[in-house]
């Protein structure tokens, strides 16, 4: 049975950039310091969108250039890149059908026992893919450690988290 750490989206542009909050720069030597003591795979989603974000959906619905492939705020903290086991998951959206496929993937081989999600943003990023971990793993553990992650505002963040727990997702650490 193995364990997997899930770090969404750890981003400069969501961290102290474009759409940087002091509660996400706040959880950075948390994260750290989960990524560290974690026993088992640590796979790292990187928010990913090209020069036209502004012409697509999400663009504009939220205007704010973010995360465009390249950049620095595209980058994963410098704090936290080193502790990187294997390249990020790139995602163009909220969740990641290819992270779901990743972790079916790694259940196949040998059986995920608990898939534990941190990072950003609890409310968008981290709820999506902590969802779709469920409806892609339905009998592994989902777990979403509620001291590594930062929401746009705290009150989103309480509000996903409630949400999560409504959907068996086991949040810790609130």
């Amino acid at each position: 049975m193995q364990n997997i750490l899930v770090v969404v989206d750890m981003q400069n542009d969501f961290i102290d950039g474009a759409l940087g909050t002091k509660e996400a720069v706040a959880i950075v030597p948390s994260v750290k310091e989960k990524i560290q003591n974690f026993q088992g795979r640590v796979i790292f989603t990187r928010d990913t969108h090209g020069e036209n974000y502004m012409d697509t959906q999400e663009g504009k619905k939220l205007p704010v250039p973010h995360c465009i492939k390249g950049t620095k705020g595209w980058q994963i903290s410098s704090e936290l890149a080193p502790l990187c086991q294997e390249e990020p998951v790139d995602k163009v959206t909220f969740g990641s059908s290819r992270l779901c496929s990743m972790l079916q993937e790694a259940d196949q081989a040998d059986p995920v026992e608990q898939i534990t999600f941190i990072g950003l943003c609890t409310d968008i990023c981290v709820i999506s893919n902590a969802l779709l971990a469920k409806a892609f793993l339905p009998e592994a553990k989902i777990l979403v450690d509620a001291a590594c992650c930062a929401g746009v505002t705290p009150e989103s963040h309480k509000n996903a988290l409630e949400a999560m727990k409504v959907c068996q997702i086991q949040v810790e650490h609130e």
